[in-house]
């Protein structure tokens, strides 16, 4: 393993929902990733010291889409937890969760000033710890599909995505109230590796940066918005993929595979 702060421990070493909501397919950056690892192989990777049971109910999905549940690491005061949250940040003062459809993302360009986004950045920051993530390149010309790219580190290792959190209370459709905590992953701008295929990409956030980033004290914008550049190209490698993962229905190992 290279002697970086960009490489963590191995994965062979060292949440909170009450309402579903039905997976739709969104087109973002980043938009659909994989996320295949055990809860307990997470946690460990992650020194949580306490996972919920909707983190250990968790199953393994190859083509994680928006508004569905995905893995969080977050901090409750001396506790870091895993957790699993509705991927699509809902603020507080959303008069309902439908806003979440359009909030998977959140730019590191504005993330600090924007309403939705800047009390979450001040006080709730957390880590979307995937194994991969999807991106498609545009055609070229005369062509219309775009070709799908799975982008995952070169030793194995997951991502650890910069994201942050809200918890939200307020009506169901069916006019019950419901508590849902709810993520988004930080972008930026792509490092080399990156743009080959796209000018974006998720924060990555080295082990060295983790205790800072999780910890709700630090409401310093400016020292945390330095956290938000893109990772260095020896952290990226990609390689084509079947069009299968277009469809969200699709979520078996074979998407990751070469074509």
């Amino acid at each position: 393993m290279a002697a970086s702060a960009w490489f963590g421990a191995s994965m062979t070493g060292r949440g909170y929902r009450e309402r579903a909501v039905a997976p739709r397919t969104v087109t973002a950056m980043c938009g659909r990733f994989v996320s295949s690892s055990a809860p307990d192989e997470i946690a460990r990777y992650f020194d949580a010291d306490e996972t919920s049971e909707q983190a250990l109910e968790h199953q393994p999905n190859f083509n994680t889409a928006p508004t569905t549940d995905v893995f969080v690491v977050y901090q409750d005061g001396a506790t870091r937890r895993l957790d699993a949250f509705h991927w699509g940040l809902v603020p507080r003062w959303a008069k309902d969760l439908s806003i979440g459809n359009r909030m998977i993302n959140a730019r590191a360009e504005t993330v600090a000033s924007k309403p939705s986004f800047r009390s979450a950045f001040a006080k709730r920051r957390c880590i979307v710890p995937v194994d991969g993530f999807y991106e498609w390149k545009a055609p070229p010309p005369g062509e219309k599909k775009k070709q799908p790219y799975f982008i995952h580190r070169p030793d194995g290792e997951p991502y650890a995505f910069a994201g942050l959190w809200e918890q939200w209370k307020g009506p169901d459709r069916d006019g019950s109230e419901v508590t849902v905590r709810s993520t988004t992953i930080i972008t930026c701008g792509a490092n080399d590796a990156m743009s080959a295929i796209h000018d974006r990409m998720p924060v990555i956030l080295p082990p060295s940066e983790w205790a800072t980033w999780l910890a709700p004290e630090v409401a310093d914008t400016d020292l945390l918005g330095k956290f938000l550049v893109p990772a260095p190209d020896g952290l990226i490698t990609m390689h084509p993929v079947s069009t299968d993962v277009n469809s969200v229905r699709n979520k078996g190992d074979h998407l990751t595979a070469e074509i």
